[in-house]
């Protein structure tokens, strides 16, 4: 390549990158304003939230697009292909996570008309903090490539799945004594369930930034948490 090319190719990895960081900003508040959607039974804004997935669906749809076409024209070799790999990968990461927090906001707009009110969405809403500050934990490694704030992230996925554990048995333990809360702890657990799981694209985050800086993958097994068995899946619930 001529150093103009290559100032081009540079370029476009970056722009490439901040459409990856954009989307990522947008997850971060779909996560914040679901959970509190649930907290304050906030109907306008769980349908924001909603909302707003769309604009999350296209962007990912463009940085694909985009990495593509690198690949097709500029045959990107050694770290160049794994920045443009990881960025695609990136994104349907995000995507999918968004696809969560929709979920949570939809759960949200249930919860909201559930009657009795749940004191444990409090509960709920701290895990959804904890969940929304490794996110962006997880985001900052990628922005700064920065391996060991990434490798911070991975080693601490277990703290999300013990939140998790914890909720799910205060729930089921609220269900057996009142039946009339069965409707809205079930909903919560879903909630949980989701926020368990985006608390796991962060640690994927965290794997992609190894990777992508490194060349190479975390060596130890990925930390977990034996979780209990969560509720089934309903048809609309992401996989």
């Amino acid at each position: 390549m001529t150093e103009h090319t290559l100032k081009f190719f540079g370029e476009e990895l970056e722009q490439l990158k901040a459409e990856v960081i954009r989307m990522g900003g947008i997850v971060e508040s779909q996560v914040a304003q679901a959970v509190r959607a649930v907290a304050d039974r906030d109907v306008g804004l769980a349908e924001r939230v909603v909302i707003e997935d769309e604009r999350l669906d296209v962007l990912q749809h463009e940085v694909e697009r985009g990495a593509i076409r690198l690949i097709a024209l500029r045959q990107p070799v050694a770290q160049d292909l794994r920045r443009t790999v990881g960025s695609l990968k990136l994104s349907l990461v995000l995507e999918r996570a968004g696809d969560y927090a929709k979920n949570i906001a939809k759960r949200a707009l249930v919860i909201a008309h559930a009657d009795p009110e749940i004191p444990l969405t409090r509960s709920v809403q701290r895990m959804g903090e904890l969940v929304g500050d490794r996110l962006k934990e997880a985001l900052d490694a990628y922005s700064a490539g920065d391996v060991d704030a990434a490798r911070n992230v991975w080693n601490r996925d277990e703290d999300i799945d013990e939140h998790y554990n914890s909720l799910f048995r205060e729930l089921l333990t609220y269900m057996m004594g009142d039946p009339h809360t069965i409707a809205a702890c079930a909903h919560l657990l879903f909630v949980a369930k989701n926020l368990e799981r985006i608390g796991d694209y962060c640690t994927s985050i965290a794997e992609i930034v190894q990777y992508e800086v490194a060349g190479e993958e975390f060596l130890d097994p990925r930390p977990k948490w034996s979780s209990v068995e969560p509720p089934a899946r309903s048809s609309g619930e992401p996989a």
